[in-house]
């Protein structure tokens, strides 16, 4: 499989959300009468959205609206909300930097060392408001902070890096046993990030509750530039989707996948439900909120890297509330507002009561999707072409 792309040499043409469309059904669905929740570790969620782990879209205060609206927020146990008792004037400041100035100033505010009692105060935080907490970290600090972490009282912990491969070889520093990790934890563990077949079914295999599948398309991420690697969305999320199929085929247990990253609109989520996504990881869309600690402004986990960071920070604005992007009603023409809506009138255009039913639509490769007749649109900068 593959074309030469020089002597000896073949590579696998993949795709990305941007060259692919999806068919409409035979049969088309009321969009009100079509189920779009999921279910993770045995407890179903209206919305199929996850709040990403970055500090500027999720604190104490988005994780419990995004939980009372249905969805899940992941808090960031290494960022600023647990560096610093109150992290207020360093959000502004990150908020307010140039972008010159923005990197360097990333490094410096996050140099202090993560204080553990802060981790206990943040999850006792969310927890105090009934709904579910979601915490992560390194694999590093894996160990360490699922202990503490579920001592506080969380319900799930995420496992996060830049690619989380199930075997890992250092001499430097202990290696996080995912195995082990799973097995001793007695809450589930959400793995990832993962962008092939083989990876995801090995950390399935070895006991994930559910695997994160990107590598390097978030809107904040600079890895694909600055390390060159990476698999597009569309293609690794088919592949991860497969490796979830056979996992449940051969063991009668269903781990979800969760695609991360890449996705700014409605239609680029349904895109990855068509391909097979369980639920969808995105962080630019919800940092535009009101409600999101970064003002406007989202950067990445790798940021803050003294020697080679993989992120930057950039400008997202605010655009409305929480509620309003993710249940509208929409006051944007550009499908960054009421995902919820977007995802279920595409499931009903497609025949598709549940998300299940929407990994099987049929998907075409139409890279001319976004253009085709949109002349206006460009000449005058609105809806799709602003």
């Amino acid at each position: 499989m593959g074309m030469w792309v020089g002597r000896g040499r073949k590579a696998r043409r993949c795709y990305s959300f941007d060259e692919i469309a999806l068919v409409p059904g035979d049969i088309s669905i009321n969009p009100n009468e079509v189920d779009p929740s999921w279910e993770f570790a045995g407890k179903k969620y209206k919305v199929p959205i996850v709040a990403a782990a970055m500090d500027g879209v999720v604190d104490v205060s988005f994780a419990v609206k995004m939980a009372k609206l249905g969805g899940l927020a992941v808090l960031n146990l290494e960022g600023v909300q647990t560096r610093y008792e109150d992290p207020s004037d360093i959000l502004s400041e990150i908020s307010k930097a140039t972008p010159p100035r923005a990197t360097e100033l990333v490094q410096k505010l996050y140099r202090p060392p993560v204080k553990e009692k802060l981790i206990i105060k943040r999850i006792k935080e969310i927890k105090k408001a009934k709904v579910t907490a979601i915490v992560s970290a390194i694999p590093q600090k894996a160990e360490r902070y699922s202990k503490i972490a579920q001592s506080a009282g969380a319900d799930v912990f995420v496992v996060q890096s830049q690619v989380s491969s199930p075997t890992h070889i250092s001499t430097q520093y202990k290696v996080c046993n995912y195995g082990v990790l799973c097995k001793r934890s007695k809450i589930p563990v959400m793995i990832g990030n993962a962008v092939t077949y083989k990876m995801t079914l090995e950390l399935m295999e070895l006991g994930a509750s559910a695997v994160l599948i990107g590598v390097g398309p978030g809107a904040a991420c600079t890895t694909r530039g600055v390390l060159g690697i990476g698999v597009p969305q569309v293609t690794a999320t088919c592949d991860a989707a497969a490796a979830r199929d056979f996992h449940f085929k051969k063991t009668g247990k269903y781990t979800p996948i969760i695609t991360d990253g890449g996705m700014t609109t409605g239609g680029d989520i349904c895109k990855a439900f068509a391909c097979g996504a369980d639920s969808v990881m995105v962080g630019s869309a919800l940092a535009r909120a009101k409600e999101a600690p970064g003002r406007g402004c989202h950067w990445g986990m790798a940021t803050p890297n003294l020697n080679l960071p993989r992120g930057t920070r950039i400008r997202v604005g605010t655009t409305g509330t929480l509620k309003e992007i993710l249940l509208g009603p929409a006051r944007t023409d550009d499908g960054t507002q009421n995902l919820l809506g977007a995802i279920m009138i595409s499931m009903g255009a497609v025949g598709a009561r549940t998300i299940r039913d929407f990994q099987l639509t049929e998907i075409i490769i139409a890279p001319a999707i976004k253009t085709e007749g949109k002349v206006f649109q460009a000449a005058q900068k609105v809806g799709m072409k602003k």
